[in-house]
C-alpha cells in the first residue's frame, strides 16, 4: 500500500445487457465530486498532467484501453497502470502526477 496513492475497485453491476459501474463521490471515492474530465484522442507519446494540486484531489479511471500514471511525492516514485474500467488511483493534495 502506497502513501501517495489508493488503488480504487469499482463493482462491475452489468449484466446480459452490458457492462454498468456507478461511482458516487463520498462513498465510492473518498471525497465529494465537483468535476469530471476525461481525455481522448491522444497517441501513447502526449504526457498529460504534469503538476500536483494544492486544493484537488484525483480519482483517474481508463474506461477504454490502458494507461500508465506516474506518481510522486518528490522523493518516491511509482507507476499505475490502469486497465479496467472499474478500477481507478485516488491521488490525495499535493501529489504529482503524469498521464
Amino acid at each position: 500500500m502506497s502513501e501517495m496513492y489508493k488503488l480504487l475497485n469499482f463493482k462491475d453491476l452489468g449484466d446480459e445487457r452490458g457492462k454498468l459501474v456507478v461511482i458516487e463521490g463520498n462513498q465510492d471515492i473518498p471525497f465529494e465530486i465537483a468535476r469530471a474530465f476525461y481525455i481522448y484522442g491522444s497517441d501513447s507519446t502526449v504526457v498529460r498532467g504534469q503538476h500536483a494540486n494544492r486544493n484537488s484531489e484525483f480519482v483517474l479511471v481508463n474506461v477504454a484501453g490502458s494507461s500508465k500514471v506516474m506518481i510522486t511525492d518528490g522523493s518516491k516514485k511509482e507507476i499505475v497502470e490502469l486497465n479496467k474500467p472499474m478500477e481507478a488511483v485516488y491521488i490525495p493534495k499535493m501529489i504529482w502526477k503524469e498521464m
